[in-house]
């Protein structure tokens, strides 16, 4: 296979601005991070330390710490997606329904492998990733795999993006696409990642809007989307939930009667869904603690602290601010202090309420707020 620079289809520079025209500034700035520089004894502790708050790694069977483990972490923050290149050492990965419980973002994960292959089983069902290939799955999700040495484009959007989708495109977990609409989907996303560094913030909406509506496509037009009938149809019914949790998060009586009433579903049955999750009423607290936590950060908002609380569903600011802490480390007035530029990798505030680090963490977090 040929190296990733030949297979270059566009440039990494802008075009030359118009005659008369100032050109636009670019928007993104890189969040790095590597192992190289590190000594091989701790560079693979390192790489599990900084993916830890999305999935746990584990080195293959006979294979020594001591080797080291060179590996590569690019990401891009678009405001309502991020896009990350990644080189990666052979590895096994597991989100677990304990990750799930202690980290619940549940953003859609679209993964293009540029070299490599990995193996990603759902419910049962397993996924073979190999270039040419589009993986979607769900962080929402418990999902466990393994991977060869590989280079990879994944883009993570939010699930409000496809709050929008017709039946015949909705969005299937660990599904892989392929076909002529996927072979287009996999050219835009050679141009975008071509181009990143060179975006102006007017062109980040479009980006993602585009990069929605391709994906909606191929899933239409895939003969692959579908897979176990039971698995789908209980993601299809969860999607349903999330949903409706996300519309209702400012009512105070959005509970698990009120889901089962609106939308046909037993108890068992829901609680069944969520229990990965940590259960519903673990889910929507997490979503309630996400919409506050985007508020608060937000230096537009002027609302009180006590105000968004509500404007989220909590009803005592005690309890609000006791559950805000516990999630994200440090207080509701703490937020407030807090400011994460929209396109930038650096947040700025004081060291001890963010951590650089963990930059990465905070952007899936916020992503989609």
């Amino acid at each position: 296979m040929p190296p990733l620079a030949e297979r270059r289809r566009w440039p990494r520079h802008p075009s030359p601005a118009k005659e008369g025209s100032l050109p636009l500034a670019p928007a993104l700035e890189p969040l790095q991070f590597s192992t190289r520089d590190l000594v091989p004894a701790d560079q693979f502790a390192t790489w599990q330390a900084y993916l830890a708050p999305l999935i746990d790694i584990k080195l293959p069977d006979g294979v020594s710490p001591e080797a080291g483990f060179p590996a590569d972490h690019t990401a891009w923050n678009l405001g309502s997606m991020l896009i990350v290149q990644q080189h990666a050492p052979p590895h096994s990965y597991i989100r677990s329904a304990t990750k799930l419980r202690s980290n619940s973002i549940d953003h859609w994960h679209i993964v293009l492998l540029r070299t490599g292959r990995t193996w990603t089983e759902v419910d049962g069902h397993v996924s073979e990733g190999a270039p040419g290939k589009v993986e979607v799955r769900s962080l929402g999700h418990p999902f466990r795999g393994r991977s060869t040495d590989s280079q990879s484009l994944a883009f993570y959007l939010p699930r409000e993006l496809f709050s929008d989708a017709t039946p015949s495109a909705d969005v299937n977990n660990n599904t892989a696409l392929t076909g002529t609409y996927t072979d287009l989907l996999i050219e835009y996303m050679d141009n975008i990642e071509a181009r990143l560094s060179s975006l102006a913030a007017a062109d980040l909406p479009q980006v993602v809007r585009t990069t929605r509506d391709m994906i909606l496509t191929c899933l239409s037009a895939s003969a692959e989307q579908s897979g176990p009938a039971e698995t789908q149809g209980n993601l299809a019914l969860m999607e349903r939930v999330r949903r409706f949790v996300q519309s209702n998060l400012n009512s105070p009586g959005l509970t698990s009667d009120i889901l089962c009433r609106e939308l046909g579903i037993s108890r068992t049955r829901l609680y069944q869904l969520f229990e990965p999750s940590g259960g519903v009423h673990h889910y929507i607290q997490k979503r309630r603690l996400l919409s506050a936590h985007a508020a608060l950060s937000n230096s537009a908002n002027r609302q009180q602290i006590v105000e968004i609380a509500s404007a989220v569903g909590f009803t005592s600011a005690a309890h609000f601010s006791r559950a805000f802490s516990k999630e994200f480390g440090y207080s509701p007035r703490e937020a407030r202090i807090v400011a994460i530029p929209p396109y930038f990798a650096h947040a700025v505030g004081p060291v001890e309420v963010v951590d650089g680090a963990h930059s990465f963490d905070t952007w899936l977090k916020s992503l989609g707020h």
